[in-house]
């Protein structure tokens, strides 16, 4: 009976020591924030929600876009955004257009040039509590980004508090 009790014993520490060992559901085992690492599927034929321009070193054009709860989300003015919402931006470098210049006459016309990359926020307020409810992700050729590249993404979001973190407003 004792050796029954010292091996149950064992088994119940052993259970503790895993358990306290392993990650918790959703978050990162070195200490980071937990970020997508998939691309959503489908995210192709979600809605419009805007167009961005960025300039600098960026220089590109985006379609940013939402899945049906982001677009339901975005249309009745629902802050914060429900658990479900994902919203990606599809980034491209711009280029002038000769075709469209000769039309114009003049150059004037920009039009989307190669991809750049696309990134998603994916709204799980347990999955991602570490970085106010959002997942965030960035992929290059298809390819995620790593955790050090996305470190800076909640901070600079955090910002937007006021929206959810969230910078695009919708453009009906």
């Amino acid at each position: 009976m004792r050796r029954i009790a010292f091996f149950l014993g064992g088994i119940a520490t052993l259970a503790g020591v895993v358990a306290l060992m392993t990650p918790g559901a959703g978050h990162a085992d070195d200490g980071t924030a937990p970020y997508v690492t998939e691309i959503p599927s489908g995210y192709r034929d979600w809605k419009l929600i805007s167009v961005a321009h960025e300039e600098g070193t960026l220089n590109s054009f985006s379609a940013v876009l939402g899945n049906d709860v982001a677009i339901k989300a975005y249309r009745e003015g629902k802050l914060p955004y429900p658990n479900g919402t994902i919203i990606a931006a599809l980034h491209y470098s711009f280029v002038p257009s000769e075709e469209n210049n000769k039309v114009f006459g003049k150059p004037q016309s920009f039009v989307a040039g190669p991809p750049t990359n696309v990134q998603f926020m994916v709204k799980d307020s347990k999955k991602y509590a570490a970085t106010g409810g959002w997942g965030f992700g960035h992929f290059k050729d298809g390819k995620s980004a790593d955790a050090a590249f996305m470190k800076p993404c909640f901070p600079c979001h955090a910002q937007a508090k006021d929206s959810d973190l969230v910078f695009t407003q919708y453009a009906p």
